[in-house]
């Protein structure tokens, strides 16, 4: 793998070292050292078949942002904007002395996820994993007996409605024609946008008739241009500009062809893989996005933490669920249940506050990132990002208690008392 390798730095009269500057009781530089953080330069290794070009951004500064990212809740700017200013992040990136420039532009880290791919992004869960093993945050016996629940991961778009899915897929081929030099009989550049925004305001007034009618025409427009594109295809040479308005073409006719209660309906032409989740939700009846397991699966348990649970407590929504291997108890079960067992199901819902800190503390919310490739990129990262708040957490209840255990003895001490563990 050809990348940036860290070389130790010589001593600088004029800058004092990291280590000098932070406090080495912080959460951060405790975590720093939890991390074995050379597994990211061997496992990655594959990532960078070649050995000429520009050496790579390190894998640890790429690491250490994605786990801060996530952690914090940032986006990839501002990530990179805090790391110049923090020199804790610094510090977990593995810099020797503090930067004042930001160490790379924030879209190297979508060409990184890019290219790490699902495999690499699941490195850094593992290695969230050994270290609250060795915070102590996670014990193995807890690993045995999981809960198991879903949440809806929404999409990053705005919310579909016809009359905008319609204008844009307009819009969208009128640039394509432009592009490829198409002359089109009309683009509708005028009347379309107008009439979108009066279905809008007829549907806001309640005009419902007036609306459909108004909604019917827009659609016409839509399909003339499509119609007049695809009779100019065959005068299109022949390569990516072409196979772009094909792709775009064959998009807008599903658009325009689909029923209001069809399957496979799209909701966002730069992301038609969203589905319309319902979940019995009084405040938010249908969310746009995708199913995220908080747990994951089964098998990824087993390959992130080397050992099968021997029981997963999961909601009905599992039912049919097919796994043998370990014992699945679905929520609603009577038969066969030992106190034991009944506790586990009460346990069960302990999960949902975890769910909301994860949206709520972290970025599971909202996807920004593109496909469904993006989403299990996505997923896993919140689940890192998590992770990681537990373990600053109970490093910081461990911190706290150390203190307080430091103060009791002192003021034992000087009262002249016997120590109270002794007494």
């Amino acid at each position: 793998m050809k990348h940036r390798s860290r070389l130790p730095e010589q001593d600088d009269l004029l800058r004092p070292r990291l280590v000098e500057m932070i406090d080495p009781r912080h959460e951060l530089v405790k975590l720093t050292a939890l991390i074995d953080w050379e597994v990211f330069e061997r496992e990655w290794s594959g990532f960078f078949p070649s050995a000429t070009g520009r050496p790579a951004t390190s894998p640890r500064l790429v690491a250490g942002l994605l786990y801060l990212q996530h952690a914090y809740r940032l986006s990839d700017e501002a990530v990179v904007a805090r790391w110049v200013e923090n020199p804790y992040y610094q510090h977990l990136t593995g810099e020797t002395f503090f930067q004042h420039r930001p160490p790379i532009n924030p879209s190297s880290l979508t060409r990184w996820r890019n290219r790490i791919g699902e495999e690499g992004v699941e490195w850094l869960l593992t290695q969230t994993i050994e270290a609250g093993r060795k915070s102590g945050a996670i014990d193995d016996a807890s690993l045995k007996r999981v809960a198991v629940d879903t949440t809806v991961m929404e999409k990053n778009i705005a919310h579909p409605t016809d009359a905008r899915l319609y204008e844009r897929a307009r819009a969208q081929l009128v640039t394509l024609a432009q592009e490829a030099g198409v002359d089109l009989r009309q683009s509708y550049a005028r009347l379309s946008p107008r009439l979108a925004m009066q279905v809008g305001r007829y549907a806001h007034a309640k005009q419902f008739r007036r609306m459909r009618k108004a909604l019917k025409k827009l659609k016409g427009y839509t399909g003339r241009v499509m119609r007049d594109l695809r009779r100019h295809l065959d005068d299109i040479a022949t390569g990516p500009l072409r196979d772009q308005i094909i792709a775009k073409l064959a998009l807008v006719s599903q658009l325009l062809h689909q029923q209001p209660k069809g399957s496979d309906k799209i909701y966002a032409l730069h992301e038609p893989e969203v589905d319309c989740i319902s979940k019995g939700k009084a405040r938010v009846p249908y969310e746009f996005g995708c199913k995220v397991s908080i747990t994951t699966t089964l098998e990824q348990v087993e390959i992130l933490t080397d050992q099968r649970p021997d029981l997963a407590v999961v909601d009905r929504g599992y039912r049919g669920h097919g796994v043998e291997a370990t014992r699945v108890l679905i929520s609603g079960s009577r038969r066969g249940l030992t106190p034991r067992l009944i506790a586990d199901l009460r346990r069960r819902s302990a999960i949902e506050p975890e769910i909301g800190h994860m949206k709520s503390d972290g970025r599971l919310a909202r996807c920004p990132l593109k496909g469904t490739i993006g989403d299990a990129f996505f997923a896993v990262l919140c689940g890192c990002g998590h992770n990681i708040r537990k373990i600053l957490a109970h490093l910081r209840d461990l911190l706290a208690l150390i203190i307080a255990v430091i103060l009791v003895t002192c003021r034992h001490h000087q009262s002249g008392q016997d120590h109270p563990l002794e007494a």
